[in-house]
């Protein structure tokens, strides 16, 4: 258990490093861009971890959670990442000069590996549940309830936007360019989904206790 815990507070450090990174380190650090530096030092982690679970015992995985407990505290996590790099690098979009701007595809391509890595990670710990029974009725509750979480704040965030966009001057909307508004209608479905998640979450953790 306490070699469980060096590797999980290991791993959960490199990825703090590579967050900050990805977020806010400075621009060039040894001569390489810090931000894919953070990205691959990111990606490298969960692929690391996803290696570690691969081998991990299956009675080992039950006894720290569920399997439905995993699987949201994973999405959790990489919504939240998700969510927070979107947000600091929300000005590349309003700073856009063309539909091929180079920043904006950064970002956009470190948000493609982000959900990649996700779907990754969530089909090898999926698979290390397989021929088991994954879901009960708690389960299936539980996902039902947080569900209604998420459609609820997807839709307090469309209607805010929509509301921004309707009752706001036009001289004021100089920065709502298509490619803005879409990008803004994709964070809507990565709050909604956020929000899913964390009560998710939040529900297991009060069962547990």
């Amino acid at each position: 258990m306490r070699k469980q815990n060096g590797w999980l507070v290991g791993a959960l450090l490199v990825s703090a490093f590579a967050l900050w990174l990805l977020l806010a380190g400075p621009e060039r650090i040894l001569g390489f861009d810090s931000g894919q530096a953070g990205m691959v030092l990111l990606m490298a982690t969960a692929w690391l971890s996803l290696y570690r679970i691969s081998k991990t015992p299956r009675d080992q995985l039950e006894g720290m959670a569920s399997p439905g407990e995993w699987r949201a505290w994973l999405g959790l996590g990489f919504m939240l990442m998700a969510v927070v790099y979107f947000l600091v690098k929300a000005q590349v979009f309003q700073q856009m000069s063309a539909w091929n701007d180079p920043r904006a595809a950064a970002v956009a391509r470190n948000l493609v590996m982000l959900l990649i890595a996700w779907a990754v990670l969530s089909n090898v710990l999926g698979s290390r549940w397989k021929g088991a029974v994954q879901e009960d009725e708690r389960d299936r509750e539980i996902e039902k309830q947080a569900a209604g979480w998420g459609r609820g704040a997807l839709v307090f965030c469309i209607v805010g936007i929509v509301a921004m966009l309707g009752f706001s001057p036009t001289e004021k909307l100089q920065w709502a360019k298509p490619f803005v508004i879409a990008n803004l209608l994709v964070f809507a479905l990565m709050w909604g989904w956020l929000c899913e998640y964390a009560a998710t979450v939040a529900m297991y953790r009060r069962d547990s206790r």
